[in-house]
């Protein structure tokens, strides 16, 4: 199953106890993660959870969970690709495993009552993020939700979990969001150049969407993943007017990549 022994030292001081899970590899064709991708563990109990992370027949794992009492296991070694993304896409890359670094958080989710996040396990998640973030080369903008890589398949760690929180502390790429209101609106089964312009900028954040000028379910499922992120207030998959000038403003604000512009590095 993995080239790699069950027992390591963990990779944070944060780390409360390591419970090695055997479902790893080695990363391919990336030699360091350079993406955080949040997830919620989406079960009844954490200890199924924790057991379904573990389990060789599962074939499913993340590097760290952050249980509800703010205590952080450790999985898988930091350096190894963890199986917690699936099929998932975002900005050319398709192997998120072999990018990220993943973060479960023990919270049963949409199918089981989707409670609040605890404060004390949300700053244990800011900490263990922003220690992983003073090791890895990750930027703002690729700190991400499971539903940000694939929006077809996944909705966590939901519109429950306070980004803002963490951005204050410096984790992440967010803006304030514009807030709902009537007027024009965008959404399945309509064409032209206005969905075209909405297609691209999602396409140049990051989303898996086609730039066709037509409303599809595949776009409709990245603007719902964009609002559980970016625009939290409503999420029902229309591109109202609060949705496109939160879009605007996040593509706007994206902060450049480290050593300047393309122009300045060329």
């Amino acid at each position: 199953m993995t080239d790699a022994p069950d027992a390591f030292p963990p990779d944070s001081p944060l780390v409360a106890e390591v419970l090695p899970s055997p479902n790893h590899g080695p990363r391919l064709g990336v030699s360091r993660p350079d993406m955080l991708l949040l997830h919620y563990t989406g079960m009844q109990s954490t200890p199924e959870a924790l057991a379904w992370l573990r389990a060789p027949e599962r074939q499913v794992s993340a590097h760290y969970l952050v249980l509800e009492d703010g205590r952080i296991l450790q999985l898988v070694p930091e350096e190894r690709r963890a199986w917690h993304a699936g099929a998932a896409f975002w900005a050319g890359a398709t192997d998120i495993n072999s990018h990220s670094i993943g973060i479960e958080i023990a919270n049963p989710g949409h199918d089981f009552g989707y409670p609040p996040f605890p404060a004390i396990q949300i700053e244990a998640v800011t900490t263990l993020a922003k220690d992983i973030l003073s090791r890895q080369p990750i930027p703002p903008d690729r700190v991400l939700a499971h539903s940000d890589v694939a929006p077809a398949r996944k909705n966590d760690p939901g519109e429950k979990f306070p980004w803002d929180v963490l951005y204050r502390f410096g984790v992440g790429h967010l803006v304030e969001e514009a807030p709902p209101s009537d007027g024009r609106f965008f959404m399945r089964g309509e064409h032209g150049q206005p969905i075209e312009a909405l297609q691209a900028m999602l396409a140049l954040y990051g989303y898996g969407v086609p730039v066709s000028g037509t409303y599809c379910e595949t776009t409709e499922a990245a603007v719902r993943a964009f609002q559980r992120h970016f625009r939290r207030s409503r999420v029902d998959g229309v591109a109202d007017v609060s949705t496109l000038a939160t879009l605007y403003a996040l593509c706007a604000s994206r902060p450049e990549p480290a050593g300047g512009t393309a122009a300045e590095q060329a």
